[in-house]
């Protein structure tokens, strides 16, 4: 990877019996979208939300905390009565222990409790 005036230049170097034949083929100029991921030490896609820390979780929060979604999940678990920010964030602080969600930049243990709230919620949202 180097970088000059316009950005950034990653060169792929791609062995040639990995190359499907339909791209040797096709035409020139055609455009393809490649996309990365990093890798664990099992050589598998990395579960980049486990590894964030405090201040991504203070950034996620403060999002989640505006998701009418969110809202909706908290009123249907019972947790508040009216779906709002208000409601969410003052959940989420007593939930988590802290006063302020920028707490959660030097508390990592209510980091770890914000991810699986996290979790349960897309689930919810999923299902």
């Amino acid at each position: 990877m180097k970088q000059d005036k316009t950005g950034y230049i990653l060169t792929l170097s791609i062995h040639p019996s990995d190359v499907p034949e339909e791209i040797l083929r096709d035409w020139v100029g055609a455009r393809y979208q490649v996309v990365m991921v990093r890798l664990n030490g099992e050589e598998q896609p990395m579960n980049r939300e486990s590894e964030f820390g405090g201040a991504e979780a203070v950034r996620l929060a403060g999002i989640i905390c505006r998701e009418p979604e969110f809202h909706k999940y908290l009123q249907d678990r019972g947790e508040i009565f009216e779906a709002n920010e208000q409601e969410a964030t003052e959940w989420l602080r007593s939930e988590l222990h802290i006063q302020s969600r920028s707490e959660l930049k030097n508390k990592p243990e209510s980091v770890q409790k914000f991810i699986q709230i996290n979790e349960d919620y897309k689930s919810w949202k999923n299902a």
